[in-house]
């Protein structure tokens, strides 16, 4: 019988407790969401500076569908460019110091972009090499596993590990030193300033992901860009998203007018694809403008703050990371599911994060921090933590 696969990976899949399940939100307010009828303080949403529902970008896309309409209506090479994808891409420019800068309905479609584009049919050069570190996105991995590029994965963070590999490259080989500058599951940062001494020291590219450091990082918010004080040569590949705390949807990729132009003419994933809304488009750029973003950016610093002092007050293990990004290793994706579970039973939403979104044994809760949580949503957690991994014998952790 055809695919009779199907039936037997979900039953698998089920059995091994990682059967993964949506949830339908059905009402958002604040730090406040309801789920099958029940309300509950939400600790699992990448919205960081709460701008999602701020009057800011709501308004922002009333006008920009009134005026532009609901979509794009076609492919950005044919009639869905518009001047408000113009007015955002030279924003960001700008504001970067980048020659130029490509639109993408996703991070995820971004990042299969660059690989494919970079490690396609139209190079020169009959070899090409990403280097990356284990823990990128796996949009990333999925676009170098599919281009034709040699792919290696360097230890996290571990740069003895990434120079061994890079000592192995050819001379003549297109090189490509990727990594993220916040990591997803784990919150902790590159170390950028070391990795750009190795692809310096051999002319490779280094690329950043900077889905979940853009809006966050730098004294603005710029990202890894204006906390490091990249420059386009040293950071020639850049993509960063707007679904995380920009609170909108989409991602962009910033570099030279050369790289851009070559994506525009070779990237089947902006080639072939609807535009993104203009309205969409158009609530962007004004979060980007809005001076809203930035005091919420300077209340979501403090509330990190504030929870890592209450948290190491409590007795309550985080792994290490300054971002919104606050995990609790549980090590068991059992565990995980009773944990998640029993905080929810509080009125707490803190998702489990589970192999093989994480690596085996590294089962975790994945706690974010936002901007629209009171100090009060902040006890509130902890006091929840404190009992269910205190004091419930079944945890035992």
């Amino acid at each position: 019988m055809s695919f009779d696969f199907i039936q037997s990976a979900l039953v698998a899949r089920k059995k091994q407790g990682l059967l993964r399940k949506r949830q339908v939100v059905e009402s958002a307010q604040g730090p406040i969401i309801e789920v099958n009828g029940q309300h509950y303080l939400n600790f699992s949403s990448n919205d960081y500076l709460a701008m999602r529902r701020s009057t800011v970008v709501a308004q922002a896309w009333v006008d920009g569908v009134s005026e532009l309409g609901g979509g794009s209506g076609a492919s950005p090479l044919v009639t869905g460019y518009t001047y408000v994808h113009q007015a955002l891409e030279e924003y960001l420019a700008e504001e970067l110091g980048r020659e130029k800068v490509l639109l993408f309905n996703s991070g995820f479609a971004a990042n299969q972009a660059i690989c494919q584009a970079l490690f396609g049919a139209n190079k020169t050069k009959q070899s090409g090499q990403i280097i990356a570190d284990k823990l990128i996105h796996a949009s990333f991995i999925d676009g170098a596993q599919a281009c034709d590029a040699q792919l290696s994965r360097f230890k996290h963070n571990d740069l003895n590990h990434l120079q061994s590999l890079l000592d192995k490259t050819s001379a003549d080989s297109d090189v490509l030193v990727a990594t993220e500058s916040v990591f997803s599951m784990d919150g902790d940062q590159a170390p950028i300033s070391d990795i750009l001494t190795f692809t310096q020291a051999f002319s490779a590219w280094l690329m950043v992901d900077d889905a979940h450091g853009f809006g966050v990082l730098g004294e603005t918010g710029l990202g890894v860009v204006e906390q490091h004080k990249l420059s386009q040569q040293q950071l020639p590949v850049l993509m960063a998203t707007f679904g995380k705390a920009i609170g909108t949807a989409g991602a962009f990729v910033a570099g030279s007018s050369e790289l851009i132009d070559y994506l525009v003419n070779f990237a089947r994933h902006y080639i072939y694809s609807t535009a993104m809304p203009a309205a969409q488009a158009y609530a962007t750029l004004a979060c980007l403008q809005s001076n809203k973003r930035l005091e919420n950016k300077i209340i979501l610093h403090q509330r990190i703050e504030l929870f890592k002092q209450l948290a190491e007050q409590a007795g309550i293990n985080l792994m290490p990371s300054d971002s919104a990004i606050q995990p609790v290793l549980i090590g068991c994706a059992d565990k995980a599911l009773l944990v998640s579970e029993k905080l929810k039973n509080l009125g707490l939403w803190v998702s489990a994060i589970r192999y093989p979104t994480v690596p085996k044994n590294t089962d975790r809760l994945r706690i974010t921090i936002t901007a629209g949580h009171d100090e009060n949503d902040i006890q509130a957690l902890i006091d929840g933590l404190q009992l269910v991994l205190q004091k419930s014998p079944e945890v035992n952790l």
